[in-house]
């Protein structure tokens, strides 16, 4: 008689875990080319400026007023902004910002069909338009980057969008300065706009929330909560959620810490404005050198903030890693960063050219390092109203846009040079960094009482 063996089953061989997807990083270069086409449609004005201030007859005053038009508005549509993001969620609201924004932009090269008082109403106009729409641009970001990243990347996930508006330079400056010297200056917001136009398509095919996005795996999404990203920020009904807006603007307001944020960002975003509106004018203007020229000039301290943002986030999230408090980490690049910042002051003193372009340089690679704001709002800002929060630090920070342009303006017009400007926008590097050192304190999440 036979007998039959019994086999036992073999057991499945165990399949390595999956290896955690990277869509956060398609995420966040998804945002850094919106931010980079953002930054760009700013910067239009100040490219086709001086042409336009030819053209219209304007004084260095109304110039700077029709420069600060896009920050009246930007700024008071930042808390309602904030709040669109939080009551309908990041991808819809930033649609929309993306489509309206590009679309005034494009017609403003329209102006050109005016004439007097009629071309100026209208580019002061369309110029409130576009800040308006631009209003819920960085506290997306903010908002976006916190359900995406944990917070040992965040610093690099900010510095990374932040530094777009200094690529926006190196990237469309030169473009920009060759349209208007070529094709004339309408030609900057036909292409800007309909560029704009074609990305919120992109944005609408490709951006969603980690839990909604069909090529994250569970891996990536455990490595996101476990490092503390927000990752249900875009989960719930949108459209119902009741936001208590002021209770919880007057708790933020009421944080030494946050105010010390948004008054340190205030003083950052002067530089920032400084170079979107009044630069190329300084370079034609007080360095004598053609459009053409100064596009492609402002080029170079543009390249070198972009590397000093990259390096910023970089250096941020380092010493977070080899185990220094988030305070530090976050202070310690903001602080060194407006120190090299203030050296613009330096270009008062000197006549070559080539020495100016490097200082400008040194000053733009110093505020890049140092422009870590949206990190901190990232760190900072309370889950629940993770849009208002941004809202309201991008009100205090632009706020800058409507000062700026006015001030460095009144300062021309009064002296005749940019002297007083430089020294204008240095101290408030200075003060920026008393903020950081003296008032915030330590960086943490806010929470409600």
């Amino acid at each position: 008689m036979q007998t039959q063996q019994l086999k036992t089953p073999l057991a499945k061989p165990e399949l390595p875990p999956a290896r955690a997807t990277n869509v956060r990083w398609r995420i966040l270069a998804i945002l850094f080319i919106v931010t980079t086409i953002n930054y760009a449609d700013r910067a239009t004005i100040s490219i086709a400026g001086p042409e336009l201030k030819k053209l219209l007859n304007l004084s260095a005053v109304e110039m700077g007023y029709v420069f600060s038009a896009f920050g009246w508005s930007y700024v008071l549509a930042q808390l309602p902004g904030g709040w669109l993001l939080d009551r309908f969620g990041s991808k819809i609201t930033y649609f929309f910002s993306i489509f309206l924004w590009s679309l005034f932009t494009l017609l403003m090269g329209g102006v050109g069909f005016l004439t007097g008082g009629a071309a100026v109403a209208a580019l002061f106009c369309l110029r409130l338009l576009v800040g308006a729409a631009e209003a819920p641009s960085f506290p997306g970001n903010s908002r976006i980057t916190s359900a995406w990243f944990p917070t040992n990347e965040r610093g690099r996930a900010a510095a990374i969008f932040n530094s777009a508006q200094y690529f926006a330079t190196v990237l469309f400056a030169p473009l920009m300065g060759w349209l208007v010297h070529s094709h004339g200056w309408e030609s900057v917001f036909y292409v800007m706009g309909a560029l704009g136009i074609g990305m919120s398509l992109v944005w609408l095919k490709s951006v969603h929330g980690p839990r909604q996005h069909p090529r994250v795996n569970a891996a990536e999404l455990a490595l996101l909560e476990q490092g503390g990203a927000l990752v249900d920020l875009e989960n719930g009904q949108r459209g119902t959620a009741r936001i208590d807006t002021w209770p919880i603007i007057r708790q933020l307001l009421g944080s030494r810490m946050l105010l010390g944020v948004y008054i340190g960002q205030y003083c950052i975003t002067t530089l920032t404005y400084f170079f979107l509106t009044w630069f190329p004018v300084y370079l034609v203007q007080e360095r004598g050198m053609t459009i053409l020229k100064a596009g492609f000039v402002a080029a170079l301290p543009a390249i070198a903030g972009f590397l000093g943002g990259i390096l910023g986030g970089l250096i941020s999230d380092r010493m977070l890693q080899q185990g220094a408090s988030l305070s530090v980490a976050r202070k310690t690049p903001i602080v060194g960063g407006m120190l090299l910042a203030m050296s613009m002051i330096v270009c008062n003193y000197v006549e070559q050219d080539w020495i100016v372009v490097a200082v400008m340089s040194l000053a733009f690679f110093g505020k890049g390092v140092g422009a870590l704001g949206w990190a901190v709002v990232s760190d900072t800002s309370p889950k629940e109203a993770g849009g208002l929060s941004g809202g309201l630090f991008n009100t205090f920070g632009n706020t800058a846009a409507i000062t700026t342009p006015i001030a460095i303006g009144y300062i021309l017009d009064a002296t005749g040079s940019f002297a007083g400007a430089l020294v204008f926008v240095g101290a408030n590097a200075l003060v920026a960094i008393l903020c950081y050192l003296f008032v915030v304190g330590d960086i943490r999440r806010f929470e409600f009482r």
